[in-house]
């Protein structure tokens, strides 16, 4: 029998040799080879320190996993448990896979708007010191903006999914949230649809709203005690910085027509972390190379980079995904189920309708919700489990391993 071998264990690897996934640059490996001398230089939060030991041991032996072996070349491959955290790059692929098809059954089949808020610069050291606090904020109130609006001005009931993200593609701190909002919305009488294609709400009235609300929750915070600065004055400067409506980023455009594609979409956004694999073009013991836009590349140095990544770990329990309006759970047996049987198949699309270019999977089956994680690779690869070995056998679970104390030298 051939000795065992190193696996690939993510989704993007499953195709390839085991020899070929290792020398791909991965970021796992910077924080597995940095981790002592970045908590000997900077603090950490206690999720960051999570994430930090979560990484070290994510897809080893630490964390068990199970053995197999191919039918055909007889070659043992173990396959090694990830360690599930929601800011790990490792662990975001079949997680994304598992979310598309619970949400097969709420999505509408209509147009969708791509609506994107962004916190102004000003408010952002405020929201690096108090997240917790201004994340939902900022959460609570597009969910209230674009709720609120339709509403009062188009006098429909719409559906909405609210994504926040904290980093630009340099790894910047920039808080916004990506909204993806069906294109019209159900009357409030409940007898008929109101479609709106091309347009969904002003972009100047989103952003005066948006400001607005944002304003009201600020003085909320500062009433409930929120500290931003020993001066007592502080606050009222940071109100007077605040730019006017019209200086507030708001976008807004529909970038697709058929629900399937946004599965799609939102697949892209949902999971994603500041820094996938995918963006690494090399990596040695003193810096880190990654693409930022189109051919543009950015050279840090790994404690740099590790800085930059972990100032995007959100603090524990905070749910950076929303849903509002009829995407809400609470109106999933009620309005979300008397819109779907409104607009039936639905689904219209213009003749230029074309799938967004996204790298994300394919929206899985919903009984993909279920499977267990190996089987879910398998069907995102399109394949049975093929031996990274021999490429030509099939591989068969031959045993569990139990969790070891520490990872082996080296490990991956």
């Amino acid at each position: 029998m051939r000795p065992p071998i190193e696996a690939a264990t993510t989704a993007g690897h499953g195709r390839q040799r085991a020899a070929a996934a290792e020398e791909k640059p991965r970021l796992v490996d910077v924080f597995r080879q940095h981790h002592a001398a970045y908590r000997g230089q900077f603090s950490v939060t206690p999720e960051q320190s999570r994430l930090l030991g979560d990484m070290v041991r994510c897809r080893t032996a630490a964390l068990g996993g199970r053995l197999y072996q191919c039918d055909h070349c007889g070659v043992e491959v173990p396959l090694y448990n990830s360690c599930g955290n929601r800011a790990c790059p490792q662990c975001q692929a079949l997680d994304q896979a598992r979310w598309i098809a619970a949400r097969q059954a709420r999505v509408l089949p209509i147009g969708h708007h791509h609506v994107v808020f962004t916190l102004p610069s000003e408010l952002r050291p405020l929201a690096l010191r108090h997240p917790r606090a201004m994340y939902g904020l900022l959460l609570k109130t597009v969910g209230q903006v674009l709720t609120s609006l339709a509403e009062e001005h188009l006098k429909v009931h719409l559906g909405a999914t609210l994504v926040l993200h904290t980093w630009t593609r340099e790894l910047s701190f920039h808080p916004h949230v990506h909204c993806v909002v069906t294109a019209g919305g159900l009357r409030q009488d409940g007898e008929g649809w109101e479609h709106r294609r091309d347009f969904l709400l002003s972009i100047h009235l989103l952003k005066a709203a948006f400001r607005a609300r944002i304003l009201c929750g600020l003085d909320r915070l500062r009433q409930g005690g929120l500290q931003w600065d020993d001066d007592p004055e502080a606050w009222n400067r940071l109100f007077a910085k605040l730019p006017k409506a019209a200086k507030w980023v708001v976008y807004t455009e529909p970038p697709f027509g058929r629900s399937t594609h946004v599965l799609q979409y939102l697949g892209r956004y949902t999971h994603r972390v500041g820094l996938s694999d995918q963006r690494l073009v090399a990596v040695t013991a003193d810096a880190v190379t990654f693409r930022t836009r189109g051919s543009a590349t950015l050279t840090l140095k790994p404690l740099e980079l590790m800085r930059r990544y972990l100032r995007h770990v959100l603090p524990a329990g905070l749910n950076k995904i929303r849903h509002v309006g009829l995407y809400a759970a609470v109106h999933m047996r009620g309005e979300l189920a008397q819109a779907r049987a409104l607009l039936g198949e639905g689904d219209l699309a213009s003749a230029n309708d074309e799938p967004p270019d996204v790298t994300a999977p394919a929206p899985a089956s919903p009984a993909a919700a279920e499977l267990d994680w190996t089987e879910l690779l398998a069907q995102l690869l399109g394949a049975t489990a093929n031996c990274p070995h021999c490429r030509q056998g099939r591989l068969l679970q031959q045993a569990v391993l139990p969790r070891v104390r520490a990872p082996p030298e080296g490990a991956s």
